[in-house]
């Protein structure tokens, strides 16, 4: 176990908010949570409590009936979840996933109403007979960390003809060390994600933006938050993964990839990540954008986020991953703003009200979630002007730990949306629709640059006609492949939150392909790539398609053209998938 580390001073340290200041997010509202004893069998419907196995449940009746409030099923009708539980693995197609580790999903319940008094209700429901216990989880807020010394210069939309093309600023989508190689990506089969649906799990979102028109599919569940804080945070995290490919604003790192939202707003967190999961087949993704108070400071919700967790945390939370996880969805997560190892054994405790079989998630030694919790890092020094510290070093408000699978960008991520409660800084005015960001920050942004690159794959693999990747593949390839977690001052690579996604490295993981060889028939000399982020190109025609030779030598390019130029050209190639790794030009 490790100590919690401190915020220090330098690049890459500074607190949230504008100007170093606090900020909150409105209408994060405490849930309460009941665990029923399973041999209660506890049954909630429209004609009040009952039990299926004859238990009494007139105390547990008469307290509801006395404070006024109601107990509904968290995830939906028990007996329905029951069957579920039972075929979630064969569904799946998962032999790995053993049926008796499933979580019993029909066991937890909601209690509406109540909410000044939620700690003492708490207690006193974790007494009666028919209760294991009963918890209260503070209310999710999203994992964002508005941007250092504040927003700035707004350009306004109005009088312009259009958008600008703001791609050039997304250094994210370039290829690896700086970015995840979304430009290397779009070129191959599904690699723009077709063909996999992303749901975002948090608040709220400006669904009519300019630039999310093409794949978003709306809200599947949930009513959204209405404030502006949450709109712009769920409309910046949409961007990254799915923002329109065209010659406006940004570009998602999966701009195929049909996304949705689901609010847990009215049904909670673990209700919603359970709908999403539901609405989607395997090796589609859920993301969880959001983060709660944990123990340090004992739940205590606050304005500079310190000690924010993950929300796997808490068991109904876990439960609903896991439960999606052995369906064979990939569930990706914030690992949080909290500044926290989470290695520390603050996190062996259990809390006094969670269930006796409650183990540390965090832990790797026990049972996982099955999510890929992702760390924010620095961007490379220079973007946007600004400096936060070494590239793909661990930002101080980042939580750490072995459970992180791997980092984002936690800073300067440009995408669509707003600057916390105000317009985009990038582009502001009066259009909402036509807001742009560039200083989206926090696990928050760094957790769609890892569901991005995690689409770009499963698409690139259903192309192939290849399996999906399960939830514990995607962890492995993104903890072996990528590049890798850089030091900072007081802030070293053992503190850690894993590496970068590297698509094309992963794809050369999870789809090795064999050399093949052919006589050139006919050569394309790309001198000005699009997309013009790309390298200059050599591209020859073998074997029925067209490969590429990226940046070619000046004299290789002068050799070729020379030998088509005779008419009678000897142009040998060596090619893995659409890429030359050899080529002979005879004399």
């Amino acid at each position: 176990m490790t100590d919690q580390a401190l915020p220090g001073q330098g690049p890459g340290t500074a607190g949230p908010g504008p100007d170093g200041a606090g900020f909150t997010y409105q209408g994060a509202e405490p849930e309460l949570i009941v665990v029923a004893r399973a041999e209660a069998r506890l049954r909630v419907d429209a004609q009040g409590i009952g039990s299926a196995s004859g238990a009494d449940t007139t105390a547990l009746t008469l307290f509801l009936g006395d404070e006024q409030l109601a107990l509904e099923p968290l995830f939906g009708r028990e007996e329905r979840l029951r069957e579920e539980r039972l075929h979630a693995a064969e569904r799946a197609g998962r032999p790995g996933v053993d049926q008796g580790t499933l979580p019993d999903l029909s066991l937890f319940y909601r209690v509406r109403g109540g909410a000044d008094r939620a700690e003492e209700f708490a207690a006193r429901l974790a007494a009666l007979p028919e209760i294991e216990t009963a918890y209260v989880k503070p209310g999710a807020v999203p994992a964002s960390y508005p941007a250092q010394n504040g927003a700035t210069g707004t350009r306004l939309k109005e009088g312009t003809p259009a958008t600008p093309d703001f791609t050039g600023r997304q250094g994210y989508l370039r290829a690896a060390p700086e970015g995840v190689d979304a430009y290397w990506a779009w070129q191959r089969p599904g690699g723009s994600g077709e063909g996999v649906t992303v749901v975002d799990v948090e608040g709220a979102w400006q669904l009519g933006h300019e630039d999310l028109a093409e794949k978003l599919a709306g809200i599947v569940v949930g009513t959204p938050v209405q404030d502006l804080a949450w709109r712009n945070h769920g409309t910046s995290v949409l961007g990254v993964v799915g923002g329109d490919r065209d010659d406006k604003g940004i570009t998602g790192i999966a701009p195929q990839a049909v996304t949705a939202a689901a609010s847990f707003r009215s049904i909670g967190t673990a209700a919603a990540i359970h709908a999403a999961a539901e609405r989607l087949a395997p090796g589609d993704i859920v993301l969880i954008e959001l983060h709660r108070p944990g123990p340090r400071f004992a739940y205590e919700q606050r304005d500079d986020q310190a000690g924010y967790i993950a929300i796997e945390w808490w068991p109904d939370d876990f439960a609903a991953i896991r439960w999606a996880t052995a369906r064979g969805v990939l569930v990706v997560a914030a690992a949080g703003n909290g500044a926290e190892s989470l290695d520390d054994a603050l996190y062996e405790r259990r809390p006094e009200r969670f269930p006796e079989t409650w183990r540390n998630p965090f832990n790797p030694s026990n049972r996982s979630s099955g999510a890929v919790l992702v760390g924010a890092g620095a961007p490379p020094p220079g973007t946007h002007g600004r400096d936060h510290g070494p590239d793909r070093s661990r930002l101080a408000f980042s939580n750490y730990g072995a459970r992180i699978d791997a980092q984002g960008w936690g800073r300067e991520t440009t995408t669509t949306g707003g600057f916390w409660d105000r317009a985009g800084e990038l582009q502001g005015g009066t259009e909402e629709i036509a807001w742009y960001t560039d200083t989206f920050s926090g696990t928050s942004s760094a957790a769609p640059i890892a569901v991005g690159a995690l689409a770009c794959l499963q698409g690139m693999l259903k192309a192939a006609h290849l399996a999906p990747m399960t939830p514990e593949r995607a962890r492995e390839v993104l903890r072996s492949t990528g590049s890798p977690q850089q030091d900072a001052p007081g802030r070293p690579a053992s503190q850690r939150i894993g590496s970068r996604p590297d698509i094309k490295a992963a794809v050369t993981r999870l789809m090795p392909s064999t050399v093949g060889t052919g006589q050139a028939e006919r050569y394309w000399d790309e001198l000005i790539p699009y997309p013009h982020e790309l390298p200059p190109r050599l591209r020859l025609f073998v074997a029925g398609a067209w490969r590429n030779l990226n940046d070619p030598a000046p004299e290789l390019r002068q050799a070729v053209h020379s030998a088509f130029a005779q008419g009678r050209p000897d142009v040998r190639v060596w090619f893995s998938d659409d890429e030359i790794v050899g080529l002979v030009v005879a004399g």
